[in-house]
């Protein structure tokens, strides 16, 4: 593996416009790389494997939880904010980590979880010994049971990962759990909550953090009332601003709080909202400056690979950040979802969820039912489209190498909710749960993990990742690895004013082309059947070119190219 020089590239932006056209790259640490042989990842590995993040040329990591926790959410369930697991390492080392990677001219994003605690967490431990309507309960929202004896829920509501959303404590109240039973749902009309969460955003940015971001954005202000709505009359409430649980205007209170605290360091701290709301315009809501400045746009991880679907997401997109002031961001793959060279192997969704995207695993795994070559293809064709785009892109840990989805992962092994928590009938979330998009990374063609770690992977490696790891990719012509890093070589070079113009004359049926400032291309091949290239200097084609019978060049199906245009 080639090795890229430990010092600062120069800037490229003003330094605190960084964000607006960032190349951030997600890192769930416990996959990413183990540093001790434990086989979990931990934040030396990631230390270890900074030259290699400067040489792919992202702009800023994204790092998912990596507080005290006892997974049962992946991390999501924080025991202590302001602090790392010791599985993954120690408050000295995250400080030498940010310090290396600032070395290198790397961002840093730390994710923050504020809709709930573990059930670990000092707070909750304090609430489950204290009475009835004492102030340490008021942090959280218990309340009392329905029935003659309290012994039913107060409502019928289910939680994101099935089942009941509420669970009974020994004295008999419950508490409400939007998610596993492990994660108490804060109450944030409490003042103390406020301000810990605070103290919690100092205590990351005066350590160097660049932004945050933000779990659930859509979820922390609640109102229920004394009353609370049936699970179906619950549904029935439109997410407009007043439903009781989620994306409630007031919300926003909470985000201004938080921006005047960002406002107050050089350059200011940014933050990205993770919130699955009803319409672009909730959205945008959350990328208002005086709030958190960036909402992430998941509507690429829903769509099929069709050239005016894309073309109205982009559209729509930049649109939205043209009113709010702030860029769009962009993302195929993440934790939560299954990886897009998988999605796009398999049949077209026809608007189903992304979360529903892995019914290709009940016919036994990535070889049944799953076109793995043409999903490759056509997740190249993509990223390249996407790391073409005005906004940010966000990007996945493993896509660069082309990574699948893992399907042959025994019961036994898995460690997702989404998995254990519903029934073999009912599994919604993605079929198998979120486990196959974060088996550990390979590094080695061979070893008990691939190069992950000297102890093994805490989720098993397939075979095939032989070929797919850095070490077959590295310095291999074609391969998806050496595309990622040209392709974001040139993205900084080229990268000008956040806007783009369609190209009408290319664009139409199944190619979609337009043109960024300073006079580059990109064309995207949606189709099957090649399409004649466009006339102008190729800077970067997603696959092979093809030339036609009489000589001229071709774009292949699922393939995106980068021209510069001929000058007349």
């Amino acid at each position: 593996m080639t090795t890229a020089p430990l010092t600062a590239p120069p800037a490229t932006r003003s330094d605190a416009d960084w964000w607006r056209q960032a190349a951030v790259y997600q890192i769930y640490p416990r996959s990413f790389a183990d540093g001790n042989g434990d086989g979990i990842g931990d934040l030396r590995g990631i230390i270890s494997r900074i030259p290699y993040l400067a040489e792919l040329g992202v702009d800023a990591v994204w790092l998912s939880p990596f507080y005290p926790s006892a997974l049962a959410d992946g991390g999501y369930d924080v025991d202590h904010y302001r602090d790392v697991d010791p599985t993954i390492g120690t408050l000295e080392e995250f400080d030498e980590m940010v310090t290396a990677l600032h070395g290198v001219g790397i961002k840093l994003i730390v994710d923050v979880v504020p809709n709930h605690s573990s059930d670990r967490h000092e707070w909750f431990r304090e609430a489950l010994s204290a009475p009835k309507g004492s102030p340490a309960r008021e942090r959280y929202i218990f309340r009392d049971g329905r029935g003659e004896h309290g012994e039913e829920p107060p409502a019928d509501w289910t939680s994101i990962f099935s089942g009941p959303a509420w669970t009974r404590v020994p004295d008999g109240q419950w508490y409400l759990h939007s998610f596993a039973t492990e994660q108490p749902d804060f109450n944030w009309k409490h003042p103390e909550v406020h301000e810990d969460f605070l103290r919690t955003l100092r205590f990351w940015s005066d350590r160097g953090v660049d932004g945050f971001r933000i779990d659930v954005a859509h979820g922390l202000s609640k109102d229920l009332g004394e009353v609370l709505p049936s699970s179906a009359e619950l549904k029935a409430m439109p997410k407009d601003g007043t439903h009781p649980l989620w994306d409630r205007d007031d919300v926003h209170e909470i985000y201004a709080e938080w921006r005047e605290l960002f406002d107050q360091y050089e350059p200011p701290r940014i933050a990205v909202a993770e919130a699955w709301v009803e319409t672009p315009e909730r959205r945008a809501k959350y990328a208002s400056p005086e709030g958190l400045g960036q909402a992430f746009n998941f509507d690429l991880m829903e769509a099929d690979f069709d050239a005016g679907h894309f073309r109205d997401i982009v559209a729509d997109n930049l649109a939205q950040s043209a009113v709010t002031g702030s860029s769009t961001t962009w993302v195929f793959s993440n934790h939560d979802g299954v990886r897009h060279a998988t999605r796009y192997g398999l049949p077209p969704r026809a608007g189903r969820p992304v979360k529903q995207g892995a019914q290709w695993v009940a016919a036994g795994g990535p070889e049944d039912g799953i076109d793995r070559e043409l999903g490759l293809r056509r997740a190249r064709a993509a990223t390249m489209l996407e790391l073409a785009l005005p906004g940010s892109a966000y990007l996945y840990q493993g896509e660069e190498l082309g990574l699948h989805e893992v399907a042959e992962i025994p019961d036994e092994q898995r460690q997702d909710p989404a998995f254990w928590r519903t029934t073999a009938g009912d599994r919604g979330f993605d079929g198998l749960g979120r486990d196959g998009c974060r088996v550990p990374l390979p590094w080695t063609r061979s070893g008990s993990s691939f190069g992950f770690g000297e102890g093994g992977a805490h989720l098993p490696q397939p075979a095939w990742f032989a070929d797919f790891s850095v070490e077959a990719e590295d310095g291999a012509a074609g391969s998806t690895l050496e595309m990622y890093r040209e392709a974001l070589r040139l993205r900084g070079e080229l990268q000008g004013e956040e806007s783009l113009e369609w190209d009408e004359a290319l664009s139409g049926g199944d190619v979609l082309a337009f043109e960024r400032p300073g006079g580059w291309l990109s064309v995207t091949n949606f189709g099957a059947q090649p399409v004649a290239l466009p006339v102008g200097e190729v800077l970067l084609a997603s696959g092979e070119l093809e030339a036609a019978a009489d000589g001229t060049s071709q774009l292949p199906g699922a393939t995106t190219v980068w021209l510069r245009r001929s000058e007349a």
